[in-house]
């Protein structure tokens, strides 16, 4: 599967954003998917996830009650809503897949990246 995430901009605190990650092919059902964020000079960091058929969720501690994630298979498109936004959510935030359950939060259980998307939260 082949990912692309978008939605990201400039925004100032206490904003709302809604990134979409769109998969291409037939299997984009088939994985669950993650979407984590890389601030300037920082490691890449799980931020939220959501299984196969999107009945269970997964969140950082520090997004969980700010961020909601959900998916429509039907559009092959996994949303992620931002809102009460900090300027610590600064970040590049990217998608990936993972093939079976989410069992393991960290980078490098998931594939498939996308390019990234930008969003940067003004004070």
């Amino acid at each position: 599967v082949q990912l692309q995430a978008s939605g990201g901009g400039l925004v100032q605190a206490g904003d709302s954003l809604r990134l979409s990650c769109t998969g291409s092919g037939r299997t984009f059902g088939h994985f669950a998917i993650g979407w984590f964020r890389q601030a300037p000079g920082e490691e890449r960091r799980f931020v939220a996830a959501i299984s196969r058929s999107g009945a269970r969720t997964f969140y950082a501690d520090s997004v969980k009650g700010r961020f909601t994630i959900s998916r429509n298979n039907v559009m092959n498109t996994v949303y992620l809503r931002l809102d009460r936004l900090g300027t610590e959510d600064t970040a590049v935030y990217y998608c990936a897949a993972r093939w079976g359950p989410v069992d393991d939060t960290a980078p490098a259980a998931f594939g498939s990246w996308g390019r990234g998307t930008l969003v940067t939260v003004s004070s």
